[in-house]
């Protein structure tokens, strides 16, 4: 799980829940001839070239979140920056096609499927006769019966992540020749595909030690297009250099530096000419489009003083000129200061015009967590009518349409459009609907403006005058304008914090009026001259002399504020069905550990990665929690809290099965009942804005894709690109 970026697929995933009988599900898509997984939303933009284009040799400069503590992609601290090294040096049997979709790579497979399924399932290798290791030995049945032991979860001397799937094998033996390996299952299981990707040398999974240990630091031995030459923790790099004992066409780069930037200094880093290639955020891919286009072209100003006005300049001026000596300076030097930005500024930009955005959507999606433990959202009619309120085509809007990216809300929790489990069982739950909203909040006892205890009524005050009572403090222009109307670009601090619909102001001048107990025309019993007060439709809700509020965590670092922009809109939408929210930012480094993962939170969003086999890994993301032996109770990743023993049954139907029709059928079916249950809410599947210089090639924006190492490089002076996808110039200003 992540709020920024893709976690590996070494992060597993799980189940939601639903009240038994209450939701009827709709008939599941899929039953009628169009295929209901579609097609991505997007296209993988890596400005694609032919081998013959491409120039021999350079070192390709990527930035990277971290240095990972671990090689090894089976450990817990395992990172996205792990799986990159993993994909560069280490055998995969399948890997991601654009679709989201496994395919066997024949690089290592000739082929691999199901033998036998009677009287137990036995899946067939067939290695490339090619394929060796970095020493020399030949890639086979020793290396895959290591991996399987060291995490079958039977010796608890490994210290591993996860053990899904490898914990069906009954055995692991050599077939008729040495490049055949047969795996022998002791219960079926449907996601098979999914093992030894990455499959390590049997010298790391071989003993506790060399697992826990030995590939932590470095991996001394590989078997892909690069190697791992250098791990530098002191400047938080590590170099990957060619193979020369790689069988397979050989890398066109002879390294790839993956080097640690954070993400706020990519920009500079790309425009200083260290960099060739970064991840980047909107604000970052907005300067790179600015910089491309003519200077002509009447782009927007950008950078330092650019949001100055006339008569911001004009005092300037004339404090600076004027007869306080004091202010004179100060202003002077704040003057000099400024130009000397603008000047720093211009040069950057003239470097990035080397650059061009590509983009694509990322292996990911955004979600609303709404926490079922305890308080308001333990009861599931709350939580359906906070789902119930919520536009999602509003916030995917908000997020993707101004860079340019189609703007569809995501319809499954476990898989995304183009994946083969992909449908959208939204339906399960339902659209967009105020009134039903507000009928579920009144069967669930929440009264409009019911009476607030005075304690709870101070508490809010005191929170309404503080740093996050924002709405107390709203612009008379906030005021005027509809709720939810803001303009929001991805990127930019946010400038409708205090934003709220009219219609939710009483009286502003410290008096109250109580509403005569007949109907009237609110106001009409008000002093002339006195705003008139809310319908009672738009009161808060109470309950118990408790008003429905609720605690919306979310990261404050300076790589969140999409997710704020999008909280502050989802607030807005609560707010006009009764609902409050108290929008608490705590630091990046506590928001998962301290907030997410301890239930410390009513509201809150993060990201999950995509994944091809969803029977596996989403199920503990939507298990039902179980109390644990000391009391507590094991979540396992449902940080929700909300989980069926319908929808467990569900995934352990579906991994169980070898029909591959019957097993999409039951984790769409299982999906149908994660949105009844209203314990998550999919929002948009996340953005993916990859800075490159214009000539490098095969590298980019991905999406579902795995990265091809090997066909990574630079274009031979004069070459050109073949045609493809590209986002130059795309993303709006």
């Amino acid at each position: 799980m992540s709020q920024h970026g893709v976690a590996p697929r070494a992060v597993t995933r799980s189940v939601a829940f639903l009240t038994a009988g209450v939701l009827a599900v709709p008939a599941l898509a899929g039953c009628g001839s169009e295929d209901p997984a579609g097609k991505p939303l997007a296209a993988p933009d890596v400005q694609p070239a032919a081998r013959d284009k491409i120039a021999d040799g350079g070192t390709l400069r990527w930035a990277v979140d971290s240095v990972p503590d671990t090689l090894n992609t089976f450990q817990s601290d395992a990172d996205a920056t792990t799986t990159r090294v993993a994909q560069a040096v280490l055998p995969s049997m399948f890997r991601m096609n654009a679709s989201g979709r496994p395919e066997r790579n024949p690089a290592y497979l000739e082929s691999a499927k199901v033998v036998e399924t009677e009287p137990k399932q036995v899946v067939l290798y067939k290695l490339n006769q090619q394929a060796v290791w970095s020493d020399g030995r030949e890639i086979g049945a020793a290396d895959f019966a290591a991996q399987w032991r060291a995490l079958s979860g039977k010796d608890t001397a490994y210290w591993t992540a996860r053990n899904a799937g490898y914990d069906r094998i009954q055995k692991i033996e050599r077939g008729d020749s040495a490049l055949e390996v047969r795996v022998t299952f002791s219960r079926p299981y449907a996601d098979w595909r999914s093992l030894f990707s990455p499959l390590y040398p049997k010298d790391v999974m071989g003993t506790p030690d060399s697992f826990n240990d030995g590939a932590r630091k470095k991996l001394k031995v590989t078997a892909g297009p690069f190697t791992v030459k250098k791990v530098d923790r002191e400047d938080d790099e590590i170099t990957l250099a060619r193979n020369p004992r790689w069988w397979g066409e050989p890398a066109k780069l002879s390294e790839i530096v993956l080097r640690t930037v954070p993400r706020d200094k990519r920009a500079a880093e790309l425009a200083a000419g260290t960099l060739d290639v970064a991840e980047i955020d909107p604000s970052a891919a907005r300067r790179i489009t600015v910089a491309a286009r003519p200077r002509s072209s009447g782009s927007p100003l950008m950078g330092p003083g650019a949001d100055r006005s006339t008569a911001d300049a004009l005092r300037s001026w004339a404090v600076a000129n004027g007869t306080d000596e004091d202010a004179a300076d100060e202003e002077t030097v704040a003057r000099k200061k400024l130009r000397k930005a603008a000047v720093k500024y211009a040069r950057q930009q003239q470097a990035l015009r080397g650059f061009e955005v590509r983009k694509s959507l990322e292996p990911a999606y955004t979600q609303l967590a709404l926490n079922g433990a305890e308080g308001p959202l333990a009861d599931e009619r709350v939580r359906r009518a906070v789902a119930r309120a919520l536009d999602r085509e509003e916030l995917a809007e908000a997020v993707l349409k101004p860079l340019g990216l189609p703007a569809e809300p995501v319809g499954s929790h476990l898989a995304l459009s183009g994946q083969v489990a992909y449908a959208d069982n939204s339906g399960a739950l339902g659209g967009q609907d105020t009134k039903e909203a507000m009928a579920l909040l009144a069967d669930a006892g929440w009264v409009r403006g019911g009476p607030v205890k005075e304690q709870e009524k101070k508490k809010k005050e005191e929170k309404a005058a503080g740093a996050e009572g924002e709405k107390a403090g709203a612009s008379k222009e906030a005021k005027e304008e509809p709720a939810g109307d803001g303009t929001y670009i991805v990127g930019e601090d946010n400038k409708a914090h205090g934003r709220q619909d009219p219609a939710d102001h009483l009286a502003q001048d410290g008096k109250q009026y109580k509403q005569p107990a007949q109907d009237g025309a609110p106001g009409a019993y008000a002093p002339k001259g006195t705003a008139a007060p809310a319908n009672r439709g738009a009161a808060p809700l109470a309950k118990n002399g408790k008003a429905l509020t609720l605690r919306f965590v979310l990261p404050s670092g300076p790589g969140s504020q999409t997710l704020r922009t999008v909280a502050d809109r989802i607030s807005r939408m609560l707010e006009r069905v009764g609902i409050g929210t108290n929008i608490s930012k705590v630091s990046d480094e506590s928001y998962f550990k301290d907030h997410i993962a301890s239930g410390q939170y009513d509201l809150a969003l993060y990201s999950w990665p995509a994944t091809a086999f969803p029977a596996t890994d989403a199920r503990p993301v939507y298990a039902k929690p179980v109390p644990a032996a000391d009391g507590s109770l094991n979540v396992e990743q449902n940080y929700t809290r909300v989980g069926t023993d319908q929808v467990d049954q569900l995934f352990d139907q579906a991994v169980s099965t070898l029909d591959e029709g019957e097993s999409r059928s039951l984790i769409r079916k299982a999906d149908s009942r994660i949105w009844a249950a209203a314990g998550s809410i999919p929002l948009f599947q996340r953005p993916q804005l990859i800075a490159a210089r214009k000539n490098l090639v095969n590298t980019g924006a991905f999406g579902f894709g795995t990265p091809v190492y090997e066909d990574m490089g630079f274009l031979k002076r004069g070459a050109k690109p073949a045609a493809g996808p590209s986002a130059k110039g795309s993303v709006a200003p």
